[in-house]
C-alpha cells in the first residue's frame, strides 16, 4: 500500500475518532441539552484537549492532501516522503499515547471520557498500526538526517507551492539574507528600531500592499502569498516579518468595515508604506477580555475625545495611523458599545515618542520581539475627527475586529513557521560546524534526531498554515483552520528554538549567538493574537457547537 493510500485511510480513521471524542466531551459539558459555559470552564483540560486533537487530525488531513498532490505532480521525492511518513507516524502515536498541549500538560483520549472499548476499534485499524510502526523509526530518522546533513541549505523538502509562490519566496529570502540576517542580532541587542531604509526596501517590494486590491494601489494577492512573505521575512527576523502585520490588520479593517472615502484616503498610503499603522486594542487588566474594555471616546461636536489607557502597543511611535478600539457608548456593556477609530498621529522618536496633544506613553522593555518597540499609551483629551469612525456607525468595532482575526492568525502562524525555520537553520549550521569528541555534532544520533523532528514539525505547520491561507483565499469561513494553524505553529516554533539552543549547548545561552534571540522571539508566539489557551477555548467551542 502506498503512502498516499495509507495517509488517506489514516485521515478517515482519525476523523472518526475525533467525532467520538467530541461527542463524549459535549455530553460532559452540556446541561439540559445545551452547552454550559460553567461546565466547559470546569472541564477545560478536556475541552482544550479537543482543540489539540482536532488540530492533530487537521495536520494528518493536510499531510495526506500534500502526499496526494505531490504524488500526482511527480514531486514526492525521498525527502518529502520521509517528512510525511515520520510526521504521520509520530502524530498518530501521540494521538493514541498523549498530545502535548505544552511542556507540562498532556491530553490523553481517556481525558475525553473515552473508554478502552471506545478507543480500540480505531487503534486496531491496520493502517494506524502500519503508519505508527513504519513512521518515526530509527531507520527513517537516520535516512532523513543523512539528507539534511548533505542538503545545500536549510530548505528541507518541497513546500508544495507553485512557481509563482516560490518566486516570491526567493525574492523575500534574498532580501532577508542580504539586509536582515546580518543585522538582526545587533538590532535585537541594542533594542534598536528596524532602520527606515529596510522599511523602504519592504515597501519597494510591495510587502505592505500585498493583499490590498490593485484598485487601491496594492498588489491584489491572496493570503497564501502573505504566508510565504511573512514566513521568509520572519526567518530573517520576526520584527521585520511583523512589520507587514501592522499594515495587514489596518488594511483589512478598512476593507471590511470602512466607507469608500476611508478606503480611498488610507489604503493607497498603507499599500505604498507611506502610512505606517499600529493596532491600539489591548488595555491594562483586560488582555484577551475585550468586552471589559474601558477607554472612552465621547462625541463632542465634530470630534471624539478619547480618554483611557492602552498597553502592549507595537510600533506606535513611528506610526502615522492608529486603529483605535474605544467604547463610544458607556451604557452598552460588553462588546456592543465598542467602536473603531482611524486616528491619525504625528511620528515621534525616542526623545519625544508622542508629539500629539492628549497622548503620552512609556516603553515596555521586552525579552524579544524587538525592532518595533512596545509601549503603554495614555489618552487624556486626545481628539479624533468624527469622520474617522470606521464605517461611520458606532457600535461596530468588535464585529469589525473579529472579521480580521482569521487573517491575523494565519499570518501569525506563518511568522511562527519562519521563526521555527530560522531556529532549525541555526541549529543545523552549528551541528555541521561544531566538533566534539572527534566528529561534528550532526553525527550524534540525539542531535540528528532533534534536527529531524524540527524539520518534520515545520513541514506539518507549514502545510496546515498554507491550507488555512487557501481557505481564506477561497472566501470560506476559516476561523477553525486559522486557529489550529496558529496553535500548532506557535508550539512548533518554541520547540524548534529550544532544541536548537540545546544543540548549541552553553554557547546558545550567550547573547552573542543568534539562537538566544530566536528563543526569546519564539516565546511570544504562544501569547499574542490570542494566547494558546484562549485559542484552544475558541476552537473547542466551535467544535462542541458543531463546527458551524
Amino acid at each position: 500500500m502506498t503512502l498516499d493510500d495509507l495517509a488517506r485511510q489514516a485521515q478517515m480513521t482519525a476523523e472518526g475518532l475525533l467525532e467520538c471524542a467530541v461527542m463524549a466531551v459535549r455530553e460532559r459539558v452540556s446541561a439540559h441539552g445545551k452547552l454550559s459555559a460553567a461546565k466547559i470552564e470546569a472541564e477545560q483540560h478536556a475541552a482544550h484537549g479537543i482543540a489539540w486533537l482536532a488540530t492533530y487530525v487537521e495536520a494528518i488531513k493536510e499531510l495526506a492532501a500534500y502526499v496526494r498532490r505531490m504524488h500526482e505532480d511527480g514531486r514526492l521525492g525521498q525527502t518529502e516522503e520521509l517528512l510525511c511518513r515520520i510526521g504521520l507516524g509520530e502524530y498518530l502515536a501521540q494521538i493514541f499515547g498523549g498530545i502535548p498541549m505544552n511542556q507540562g500538560e498532556i491530553v490523553r483520549l481517556a481525558d475525553f471520557g473515552l473508554a478502552e472499548a471506545d478507543i480500540e476499534p480505531f487503534r486496531d485499524e491496520p493502517v494506524i498500526d502500519a503508519l505508527i510502526r513504519s513512521g518515526n523509526t530509527p531507520d527513517n530518522r537516520a535516512a532523513l538526517a543523512d539528507l539534511i546533513r548533505h542538503a545545500p541549505d536549510g530548505a528541507i523538502g518541497d513546500p508544495g507551492l507553485d512557481e509563482t509562490f516560490e518566486a516570491i519566496r526567493g525574492e523575500m529570502r534574498r532580501f532577508a539574507d542580504a539586509e536582515v540576517v546580518p543585522n538582526a542580532q545587533g538590532w535585537h541587542r541594542a533594542n534598536a528600531y528596524i532602520p527606515l531604509d529596510v522599511i523602504d526596501g519592504l515597501a519597494a517590494m510591495g510587502v505592505f500592499g500585498l493583499t490590498i486590491p490593485e484598485a487601491y494601489g496594492g498588489m491584489g494577492l491572496g493570503k497564501v502569498a502573505m504566508c510565504v512573505v511573512s514566513e521568509e521575512l520572519s526567518r530573517g527576523y520576526i520584527g521585520v516579518g511583523s512589520l507587514g502585520t501592522r499594515s495587514e490588520i489596518a488594511a483589512e479593517l478598512i476593507l471590511v468595515g470602512g466607507t469608500e472615502a476611508q478606503k480611498e484616503k488610507y489604503l493607497p498610503g498603507l499599500a505604498s508604506g507611506a502610512i505606517l499603522p499600529t493596532a491600539v486594542f489591548t488595555e491594562p487588566n483586560t488582555g484577551s477580555d475585550l468586552a471589559s474594555l474601558r477607554t472612552r471616546a465621547t462625541r463632542e461636536g465634530d470630534a471624539y475625545v478619547v480618554n483611557g489607557n492602552k498597553t502592549w502597543i507595537t510600533h506606535p511611535v513611528r506610526a502615522d495611523l492608529m486603529t483605535l478600539l474605544v467604547r463610544t457608548n458607556p451604557d452598552e456593556k460588553g462588546y456592543k458599545g465598542l467602536s473603531m477609530l482611524l486616528a491619525e498621529k504625528p511620528r515621534g522618536n525616542d526623545e519625544n515618542p508622542f508629539p500629539a496633544e492628549g497622548m503620552s506613553g512609556g516603553e515596555i522593555e521586552v525579552l524579544g520581539y524587538r525592532g518595533m518597540k512596545e509601549y503603554e499609551i495614555a489618552f487624556d483629551g486626545f481628539r479624533v475627527p468624527a469622520d474617522a469612525l470606521l464605517g461611520g456607525v458606532e457600535g461596530q468595532g468588535f464585529k469589525q475586529l473579529m472579521e480580521t482575526f482569521e487573517s491575523a492568525r494565519i499570518q501569525t502562524a506563518a511568522r511562527a513557521v519562519g521563526v521555527a525555520q530560522c531556529a532549525f537553520e541555526l541549529g543545523l549550521r552549528y551541528a555541521r560546524e561544531r566538533v566534539q569528541f572527534g566528529k561534528t555534532l550532526i553525527h550524534f544520533p540525539r542531535v540528528a534526531d532533534k534536527l529531524v523532528m524540527m524539520a518534520v514539525e515545520i513541514h506539518i505547520a507549514r502545510q496546515i498554515t498554507y491550507f488555512a491561507g487557501r481557505a481564506k483565499d477561497a472566501g470560506r469561513r476559516c476561523d477553525l483552520e486559522a486557529g489550529m494553524a496558529k496553535l500548532l505553529a506557535a508550539r512548533v516554533a518554541w520547540a524548534a528554538a529550544d532544541n536548537a539552543l540545546q544543540i548549541h549547548g552553553g554557547n546558545g545561552f550567550a547573547l552573542e549567538y543568534p539562537i538566544s534571540r530566536v528563543l526569546c522571539d519564539a516565546r511570544i508566539l504562544n501569547i499574542f493574537e490570542g494566547a494558546a489557551e484562549i485559542q484552544a477555548q475558541v476552537i473547542a467551542r466551535r467544535l462542541l457547537e458543531g463546527g458551524n
